[in-house]
């Protein structure tokens, strides 16, 4: 396979100070002692093992999430990023996002970020309901959140993202459509804006707080979608939005079913091999495990019946044609072995389909499942 997708680079900071009770990620309680310039170190033999994987291509874009990952200090963050660009290859407009969480950092911090090459904020705010805060179990208070927010905006990052749920506990329409008029008067570059789900194993799974029905999360998404796009923002994705130009490329490279290399406790990765195979890295969850320098947890090959659905879960996300082209430059699988599938998704309207691209319909939106279990 002389084709390989660009990639990507996705490094996991494990810790927070308090587990959110939505929260499903792989994080563990923030101590004094957590020893971060260690794992620093095993950040960088961690990739230093994958490597090989890269196959000379240059890394477009670098995601630094978590976890907390603003709860490390300024000297790890650079040490860590300089020796990323003794290992691989980094484009010149290279975009480097980390997430950080209110109250975590001060002026200093973010200045100290913009000076080594961090390009975008990712904050995570949630809501602007002092209550609804409580109620998740967020660290913050709204003030903090529009500290910050401001801050960096006066920093001059090249783009702000605002993080914000809807479908919260007990979540009325205004208090959801309120949460987004706080986010844009802040003028940020990029809104992400996701319901809440339920995940098990989570403070809400096993003990559910009282959501909205169905009736009411149907108009807080319509009229904040509307909401949104008469602020300027365009809806590229089921849950993002962001000004012209300001899309997260990070995010689009996954989403377009480009390769990406993860590092540290619990990442994921996604590779193509020159051969045109895929193949799935997972990383160990716990620090100490990882810190042990057992990194892998395990390796597998995505089945060639696996990979139609892979495929599609990814691109059907973003609200773009689809090059039809594209589907077997990425799988090597011919267009033919999801035929079938495409014709019933044509008959149930999901999908239009011309001589050369595909694209979901606004139906299609509305039965995103559907339309991806055809694929299976």
């Amino acid at each position: 396979m002389k084709h390989l997708p660009k990639l990507s680079l996705y490094i996991h900071i494990p810790w927070c100070i308090k587990k959110c009770f939505y929260c499903d990620f792989n994080n563990y309680l923030y101590k004094s002692n957590i020893q971060e310039q260690k794992y620093i170190d095993h950040l960088l033999l961690d990739l230093e093992q994958n490597l090989h994987f890269s196959y000379g291509r240059n890394i477009a874009t670098i995601f630094i999430g978590g976890g907390t990952p603003s709860l490390l200090s300024i000297n790890a963050l650079e040490k860590l990023l300089f020796g990323i660009s003794k290992h691989l290859l980094l484009l010149s407009n290279l975009e480097i996002t980390i997430e950080v969480n209110p109250g975590t950092v001060t002026e200093e911090h973010l200045i100290s970020y913009k000076n080594i090459g961090i390009t975008r904020i990712s904050l995570g705010v949630q809501t602007f309901n002092t209550k609804q805060l409580i109620k998740l179990g967020r660290i913050h208070q709204p003030t903090e959140a529009t500290n910050t927010a401001l801050l960096v905006s006066n920093i001059g990052f090249n783009s702000l993202n605002l993080d914000l749920m809807y479908g919260l506990p007990n979540q009325t329409i205004n208090q959801s459509l309120n949460d987004l008029r706080n986010a844009i008067a802040l003028v940020p570059q990029h809104i992400s804006w996701y319901q809440l789900v339920i995940e098990p194993k989570t403070i809400f799974g096993y003990n559910p707080p009282q959501l909205p029905n169905e009736e009411i999360l149907w108009d807080i998404y319509n009229q904040g979608h509307e909401l949104l796009i008469t602020s300027g923002y365009q809806q590229y994705e089921i849950s993002n939005y962001a000004k012209p130009g300001y899309q997260c490329l990070h995010n689009i490279n996954y989403w377009r079913f480009g390769d990406y290399l993860g590092i540290g406790c619990g990442a994921h990765s996604k590779l193509t091999q020159v051969d045109g195979t895929v193949l799935r890295i997972v990383k160990k969850k716990h620090p100490l495990v990882y810190m042990d320098g057992k990194y892998v947890e395990k390796y597998y090959q995505v089945s060639q019946i696996d990979l139609p659905f892979e495929y599609f879960m990814n691109r059907f996300r973003l609200l773009e044609t689809i090059p039809r082209q594209e589907f077997t430059k990425l799988t090597s699988l011919n267009e033919s072995t999801i035929r079938f599938a495409l014709d019933q998704a044509l008959s149930y309207g999901y999908i239009y389909e011309s001589d050369t691209t595909w694209t979901i319909t606004e139906h299609g939106k509305l039965f995103l499942n559907s339309l991806l279990e055809l694929f299976i």
